[in-house]
């Protein structure tokens, strides 16, 4: 089975909490604060496994979670940082935020790795907040929620050279001629409905990978068939072979499917279409395939395509076909990524708050600073109240309310907690 996209959850790990102690020995009789700080969270990481060719895994298992960091102890001791999670994922994978649709890596490399989700760092104890002022703060900060998201991931098969054309005009019959791959062939559409790879050796040191993909029709760009399944895959292919039934003894005209199956590519991605591309008249066997041989020809001629007369039955042209691939791949220049393509996965700023009024009336004040401060105080800690209390006023919270009409009494909520507000 292939499974070519999946969704999961990545949770990383927390950050240990700060510890609140001071020092008790015995001839120390005034012992300072020696609260440690927490460990860091475990981040969660993409890395590109070799051995695997498929997203099937994900079916079993959707939900990530790396471990928190460990609590700060007494003695300045700091608490134990966590391991990061590493997720495998075969080559050619895309990782995308799926709140935002935003590419987060474009994993093609065996070992590359890419941090999908940033731990929470720990929180301080109650030694990092000694100051002039105060000599013993009792407060000690919580840790740092890990970063979560769901993401989603899609495989895009990774092969030098891609068969195209539409179902049943025997790609996957020339993947049987050239190389191992043993793929399924029948007499019916779509007899090919995941991708199949075979290596095409020709001599020593000229080998490539061909891809068998399913077959493309019309409206495959607005997803009919298996139009974007198909669309997709190829988008990693250098060279296509375009497959084209030249005897037409299904009652289509190859010249009409080969203007088809262009449009579509252009359709759905310019790029696709300007690939270099071959065209391979298959069932020159049967005679009317030798018929029409020379209309197609000519019409190829005036498009400045290439054709090559073959029989996947027979193996007739299969050998200077491959030849010709492998020359077209080896002249190949990739053309620059699109400005949108390019893949850079930068953290989230840190924006400033911003105030609503919520269904039930309490005013809702959101901003990752603030929540992040909420997250990281212990409001059971006099101090520690005084400190968040502190920062809201600096922040101009207050005014803000008051400027949108909060009363005295009125639910103030940010994230999971409630107040009343009181000036």
């Amino acid at each position: 089975m292939f499974i070519d996209r999946a969704r999961i959850f990545v949770k990383a790990g927390d950050g240990g909490n700060g510890m609140s102690s001071f020092r008790r020995e015995k001839y120390v009789p005034k012992g300072g604060p020696s609260g440690g700080d927490g460990g860091r969270g475990g981040d969660v990481i993409l890395v590109v496994d070799e051995n695997l060719n498929t997203l099937i895994d994900f079916r079993y298992k959707r939900q990530f979670k790396a471990q928190p960091g460990g609590n700060g102890q007494t003695s300045n001791m700091h608490g134990r940082g966590a391991e990061p999670m590493y997720i495998s994922v075969p080559p050619g994978t895309v990782a995308r935020d799926e709140e935002t649709g935003r590419v987060l890596a474009d994993l093609t490399e065996v070992g590359q790795e890419v941090v999908v989700a940033r731990a929470g760092r720990g929180g301080r104890g109650n030694a990092r907040f000694v100051n002039s002022v105060n000599r013993a703060p009792t407060f000690a900060e919580r840790g740092e929620p890990g970063a979560e998201r769901w993401l989603t991931l899609e495989l895009k098969v990774l092969a030098d050279v891609g068969l195209v054309g539409y179902p049943s005009v025997g790609k996957s019959s020339i993947l049987a001629r050239v190389s191992a791959a043993k793929p399924e062939i029948a007499a019916y559409h779509f007899t090919t409905l995941s991708p199949i790879l075979g290596v095409v050796s020709l001599r020593e040191g000229q080998s490539f990978v061909l891809a068998d993909i399913p077959g493309l029709i019309e409206g495959a760009h607005e997803g009919v068939g298996l139009g974007h399944d198909f669309l997709r895959h190829i988008e990693r292919t250098r060279v296509l072979i375009h497959v084209l039934d030249v005897s037409g003894i299904e009652g289509r005209d190859p010249i009409e499917d080969y203007k088809k199956i262009n449009h579509e590519l252009q359709q759905y991605n310019e790029r696709l279409a300007r690939r270099p591309q071959i065209i391979a008249a298959n069932k020159m066997d049967l005679p009317e395939g030798q018929e029409n041989f020379a209309r197609v020809a000519e019409f190829m001629k005036a498009e400045g395509r290439e054709i090559f007369p073959i029989s996947a039955a027979t193996g007739e042209g299969m050998p200077e076909l491959m030849d010709r691939a492998w020359k077209m791949l080896s002249e190949y220049v990739e053309e620059p990524e699109a400005t949108e393509d390019v893949v850079v996965y930068e953290p989230t700023p840190n924006e400033e708050y911003s105030i609503r009024r919520d269904d039930d009336g309490a005013y809702v004040v959101e901003g990752k600073n603030l929540e992040k401060l909420v997250a990281m105080t212990n409001f059971e800690d006099d101090e520690g109240l005084r400190r968040f209390q502190n920062i809201w006023r600096k922040q101009g919270i207050d005014e803000a309310l008051k400027e949108r009409g909060i009363k005295e009494g009125d639910t103030v909520r940010i994230k999971e907690m409630e107040f009343e507000f009181r000036p």
